[in-house]
């Protein structure tokens, strides 16, 4: 015989439950953005610099203004990137600079109009040096990680027979669609005179936001949020590296062996991990930036996500190993504990626990702020319905909001319908998140770990070659 009443208990039971693990997930989300941002924010102060730094640079230009003693070795690792790799290489020659360009294994032309490039730019007066590393099946197309390991041997060779120290030299990786901000390298290589700095990684912004709403909200996540959360970890010194404007010291890569880079879906994650377990300083600038191409199509972006986050989850793996480094700071370890912990403990449940909270708000809009209290509690029936839905707004926009604000303070001319529009779509853009960390899950189950390049799109060319921006 069924019992109404245990029926009932164990019902509350579980929805007390329930409330109590969304509440955690709730409080730890917004817990740990806020925390970020501040610290971002108390980063930018103790950099003399303010939110809207480098909201209008150019770019193009890096070399400008350099005056440090550094050899520089740029790995662009590249397969079919044709319509956008001349303009990267003449935008980063310079004064002691090697510029590697993988080829691997493209179909089209991308090794001759990067060797077409160096050779117009050294014609135009630039110093540096290109040289196109050319790799062919089998071993082309195993993944960016081993397109760097491949460069970073002639990088060595190089290094060896010029007679410079590889401590006072610095990689850098970039995309083939990458430029960095005008004047980056003044500010990037003198963070490398601390020689226990042995990586830096600088900010994204994406160069055709305005092609339509998608490169707009890549734009905004990268720049409102990435970017001040990336300067927050600068006071751990863990800031994670990236595949586009990454630079590190060529000593520290050789600390993790004849090949640093990993097999990893993020290899540039990965390396960030091996770096700090080892004790070295992980910084950023919010003087420097490096711009690049945003994803315009809804099935790319989720692709390339997906990635993202397999590579992000796969990384829990390392937990062990970061929390019992020896040269880590305590502080430095949780950080980066947190960091890992992100999709797993906030992403994956947010996913659920969101729909959860929806359903009952449109079930019983009184769940938020009424539950188990009388409506004269709050002076009569009236103010039920107000109060609730502000709460849920609140509950649901009120950190996206902030971001919003802190994209129009970094970039006067994104206009303040724009940036609502972007914050509060921000939730509704999560469930393409949702979408993603679920995808990377089942393909981990799977043991699926191949995956496809981002194809890139064929951009106009402004004054003095260098491609326009959007």
């Amino acid at each position: 015989m069924r019992h109404p009443l245990k029926h009932v208990q164990v019902k509350h039971a579980l929805l007390r439950t329930v409330d109590a693990v969304g509440s955690t997930v709730i409080g730890l989300s917004v817990g740990y953005l806020a925390l970020a941002m501040g610290a971002g924010l108390l980063e930018l102060r103790r950099q003399r610099a303010k939110l809207r730094v480098q909201g209008d640079t150019s770019y193009g230009r890096p070399h400008l203004g350099r005056h440090d003693r550094h050899h520089l070795y740029v790995l662009v690792p590249c397969l079919n990137e044709e319509s956008v790799i001349g303009t990267t290489v003449s935008g980063l020659l310079g004064p002691r600079t090697t510029v590697v360009v993988v080829d691997d294994g493209s179909d089209d032309a991308t090794g001759a109009t990067a060797s077409q490039a160096g050779a117009a730019a050294r014609e135009a007066g630039h110093q540096g040096e290109v040289t196109v590393l050319r790799r062919e099946p089998p071993n082309a197309r195993q993944g960016k990680g081993e397109a760097l390991n491949h460069a970073i041997r002639l990088v060595r060779e190089r290094v060896t027979a010029r007679g410079q120290d590889p401590s006072h030299t610095v990689v850098c990786v970039m995309d083939a669609d990458g430029r960095l901000s005008d004047r980056a390298l003044s500010h990037v290589l003198p963070l490398f005179d601390d020689p226990r700095v042995g990586g830096v990684q600088l900010g994204v912004r994406i160069r055709n936001r305005r092609a339509n709403f998608l490169t707009w909200f890549q734009d905004y996540q990268f720049w409102a949020m990435a970017a001040v959360t990336q300067f927050g970890r600068n006071l751990t010194r863990t800031v994670s590296l990236g595949g586009n404007g990454q630079f590190t010291r060529l000593s520290a890569l050789d600390a993790l062996g004849e090949r640093p880079w990993s097999q990893s879906l993020t290899e540039d994650l990965d390396l960030a991990i091996s770096l700090a377990v080892r004790g070295w300083r992980l910084r950023t600038t919010a003087h420097a930036s490096v711009d690049q191409q945003g994803v315009s199509d809804l099935r790319r972006l989720i692709r390339q996500r997906t990635r993202w986050y397999q590579g992000h989850m796969t990384a829990i793996g390392r937990m062990g190993e970061i929390w019992h480094a020896p040269r880590m700071g305590h502080l430095a370890a949780l950080e980066m504990f947190a960091y890992l912990l992100v999709p797993w403990a906030l992403d994956l449940p947010w996913s659920l626990l969101f729909q959860y909270c929806l359903y009952f708000f449109l079930r019983s809009p009184d769940v938020l702020v009424l539950r188990g209290k009388p409506a004269t509690a709050v002076n009569g029936t009236c103010l039920r319905l107000p109060l609730n839905l502000l709460a849920w707004y609140l509950l649901a926009f009120a950190p996206a909001l902030l971001t919003s604000c802190t994209y129009l303070r970094r970039d006067k001319n994104v206009g303040l319908p724009r940036a609502l529009l972007l914050g509060h779509s921000f939730v509704v853009m999560n469930y393409m998140s949702f979408l993603c960390a679920w995808r990377a899950l089942f393909r981990m189950l799977r043991g699926q770990t191949g995956w496809t390049k981002t194809s890139r799109e064929v951009e106009g060319v402004g004054a003095g070659g260098v491609a326009s921006a959007a």
